[in-house]
């Protein structure tokens, strides 16, 4: 079987953990900040393993997140998109140069 290399990089990344938790659930979360993936963090979840590359724009789609992380409870998700808008900065795109 012969693969195709798509990229291999090494970075020194940010990474910030967080926990935290709500009347109905505790919270671990892994934000990896990187050059890679368009500037995206990768968002992990360490109870769950389910990760996600996830902009501030993103962080506001409530039932993406509730899919994402497997929460059944909408104000869960609500409270968790207000805490990854908060986390998550505003990506800015800077104009190409002809």
């Amino acid at each position: 079987m012969r693969h195709e290399r798509l990229y291999d990089v090494s970075e020194n990344a940010n990474v910030r953990f967080v926990g935290f938790a709500s009347d109905r659930a505790r919270y671990d979360f892994g934000l990896v900040f990187t050059n890679q993936f368009f500037g995206k963090p990768l968002v992990i979840c360490m109870q769950t393993g389910r990760s996600t590359l996830l902009s501030a724009d993103e962080a506001e789609n409530v039932e993406y997140l509730q899919r994402t992380f497997n929460i059944s409870s909408c104000e869960e998700a609500e409270q968790l998109s207000v805490f990854f808008q908060h986390a998550i900065p505003r990506m800015t795109v800077e104009p190409e140069h002809e």
